[in-house]
């Protein structure tokens, strides 16, 4: 696989993830805040849309909207 087509599915399921927990970016952007995390709505939509963004964001993205586990297939 191409790191375009990892990209591609790393942005998937983190945008999967927020859209089975229903939270916007402005959303996720103050859930970040509350874990510590500063990041503003435009750069987390920025990262998303690019599908380019560390492991470190992926999983402070999954800490603060509270997911325990992540599915890498449906």
């Amino acid at each position: 696989m191409a790191d375009t087509e990892w990209e591609a599915k790393v942005k998937g399921l983190l945008k999967a993830e927020l859209k089975r927990r229903n939270v916007s970016y402005a959303q996720l952007a103050e859930k970040l805040s509350a874990i510590g995390v500063v990041d503003s709505e435009p750069n987390i939509r920025n990262k998303l849309s690019r599908g380019k963004f560390t492991a470190v964001f992926l999983i402070q993205c999954l800490e603060a909207v509270g997911a325990s586990s992540l599915r890498l297939q449906d």
